[in-house]
């Protein structure tokens, strides 16, 4: 994969999902897009620093795991384009304090995924069907625009 750091996105909408560069929090395996095949994917990207990420994003991915038990695979992938760099205990403390239901790791580099993902800050989403392939991008945590369009979509894939 590509470092990209001029913020084109390498994701197109009903091609496979390119490869992303993540790293672990706490010494955890790293999953690769395969590894979700067979059902759908909901990525969040999000940041311990971002209060819609902390108000809406998570507790609308927590209900999404909740909602749609075995049926999709949600990922989170923590990016900090501000270059914070958070630490493992941060992130377990948030994982308690945000009953986080889904698995995360952090971006690589802080934002290397975010961008080749061409996110549009956080929170940011990406749809992938079963086959692996990109259905939707979508950018912010509003419950009556981007949340309620999610909403539409993954009903759509389930379909």
């Amino acid at each position: 994969m590509l470092n990209n750091r001029l913020a084109l996105s390498q994701v197109t909408l009903d091609e496979p999902l390119p490869a992303w560069s993540l790293d672990p929090i706490a010494g955890e395996d790293v999953p690769v897009p395969s590894d979700f095949l067979g059902r759908p994917l909901l990525i969040l990207f999000f940041s311990l620093g971002c209060p819609g990420c902390l108000g809406r994003a998570i507790p609308y991915a927590n209900r999404m795991v909740y909602e749609n038990g075995e049926r999709l695979h949600v990922l989170g992938i923590h990016t900090n384009f501000e270059g914070v760099d958070f630490q493992p205990a941060q992130f377990a403390q948030a994982k308690a304090d945000f009953y986080i239901r889904f698995p995360f790791y952090k971006d690589k580099n802080y934002d290397t995924t975010f961008l080749n993902y061409g996110a549009g800050g956080t929170p940011h989403w990406i749809l992938v069907d079963a086959d692996g392939k990109v259905r939707y991008s979508i950018f912010g945590s509003d419950p009556n625009n981007a949340l309620l369009r999610l909403d539409l979509k993954v009903a759509e894939i389930f379909a």
